[in-house]
């Protein structure tokens, strides 16, 4: 009977908290689409190239959690609604690029993404940033950069010869 007794506007506060609380816990039986993970992957970029071991961990390290089947889920990642901005981000970013599906690309396909690797890493385009500042470890140094785009640029040379040949 305490709560009759209290004034219109503290009522309202109480409701609110209660039907906020309530959204939140109903939120979370919501369906999401949640990227599968697969660890292994025959025909993924690193198991299939012969790639320079530090760039296969730069590009493990900033990419793949976005970029292939092995993404590592943080704990928070299970929560609504953050889990719609992290399923949501993956599931574009794998569609852009899956470095787990590097085999089944054509050799175009994979000049493509080349380029589009060599673009987006020398214009800071990638990691994002706001992913950076959740995974600090993900932000590439001027070197790391230079080697991962001088990695593209020598793959694409190989791949470019290959379709002259």
């Amino acid at each position: 009977m305490k709560f009759l007794k209290l004034n219109k506007k503290r009522k309202l506060i109480i409701v609110y908290i209660i039907a906020t609380k309530l959204l939140f816990v109903a939120i979370q039986f919501l369906p999401v689409n949640k990227p599968k993970i697969i660890v292994t992957n025959p025909n993924d970029l690193i198991a299939s190239t012969n790639i320079p071991k530090n760039v296969a961990l730069q590009i493990k390290t900033s990419c793949y959690d976005c970029h292939s089947n092995e993404t590592k889920l943080p704990w928070y990642s299970s929560i609504a609604p953050t889990n719609w901005f992290i399923y949501r981000h993956i599931n574009k970013g794998r569609e852009e690029l899956n470095f787990s599906n590097w085999n089944a690309l054509s050799k175009e396909e994979k000049e493509e993404k080349l380029d589009d690797i060599s673009t987006v890493v020398s214009g800071d385009e990638m990691p994002l940033k706001k992913y950076s500042i959740v995974h600090p470890k993900s932000k590439l140094s001027k070197k790391e950069k230079e080697n991962i785009i001088n990695w593209t640029d020598k793959l694409l040379g190989s791949l470019y010869l290959s379709l002259i040949h």
